[in-house]
């Protein structure tokens, strides 16, 4: 059974909790998708495909927590859509088993290089102001890039930008971020949309920034959901099996 990941944060009160997206079929409005075609994570269906450029196949999902008072209340559910190519630039880890790619974090590091489309869909559970979450999204970013001495004005300025994007959001239940990633560019978009409002998108043009996002969402053990990096795993190993 996969572990839970657990973010020790001082206690909110109900309305500042974390929340995220029932995931859909198109890849931001909502419309209902039954059987085989989906994968259920803490009541929200993540489609096992999406459409971008090309088909992408949802290879990991998982969720993050947060503990109040002992208790374990789920905060937002994670779907990570890959082009199933992704397995040709990781043939060093054909035959693995999932117990060891799970604790390998060079094989996370191939996974986010890997020239392919990958988006990641983060789902609301517990609805969180939206200058919270940039916050959380800046923090970790910034301490990515600290720690490899890349943290300069320029991913300043960028960061100071994905936290404007956020400030004026409410992320309610079943509201839906999606981070865009093209196959091989330094270049990702960030898409939010919610029940009541229009979709909203924004560039992040610093490459050293969408590394970080890459890797605070697939960094295998300094991953920010631990339930996510084992789900990659497991399915990749099956993958890299065949």
């Amino acid at each position: 059974m996969a572990s839970i990941t657990k973010l020790k944060i001082p206690s909110p009160s109900p309305v500042t909790l974390f929340s995220l997206s029932r995931s859909t079929s198109s890849f931001l409005s909502p419309s209902p998708i039954m059987g085989s075609e989906v994968e259920v994570v803490a009541d929200i269906a993540f489609p096992k495909q999406i459409v971008k450029a090309k088909p992408l196949s949802l290879l990991g999902h998982g969720t993050t927590e947060i503990e109040i008072h002992f208790l374990e209340i789920k905060l937002t559910a994670i779907g990570v859509y890959l082009e199933p190519s992704v397995v040709e630039h990781l043939q060093q880890w054909k035959g693995k088993a999932a117990k060891d790619l799970v604790e390998d974090d060079d094989f996370f590091q191939a996974i986010v290089s890997a020239p392919v489309e990958k988006v990641i869909r983060v789902v609301v559970i517990k609805e969180i102001k939206g200058s919270q979450y940039g916050v959380q999204l800046e923090s970790a970013v910034r301490d990515r890039l600290a720690a490899d001495d890349k943290y300069e004005d320029e991913e300043e300025a960028q960061l100071e930008k994905i936290v404007e994007f956020f400030q004026s959001k409410y992320l309610k239940t079943h509201s839906v971020i999606n981070f865009h990633f093209p196959p091989a560019s330094t270049i990702a978009q960030i898409e939010f949309s919610s029940d009541e409002k229009e979709e909203s998108k924004m560039k992040v043009e610093n490459g050293n920034v969408v590394e970080m996002i890459k890797k605070w969402y697939l960094g295998g053990t300094r991953g920010v959901s631990q339930p996510t990096i084992s789900s990659l795993a497991n399915n990749l190993a099956i993958e890299l099996s065949k």
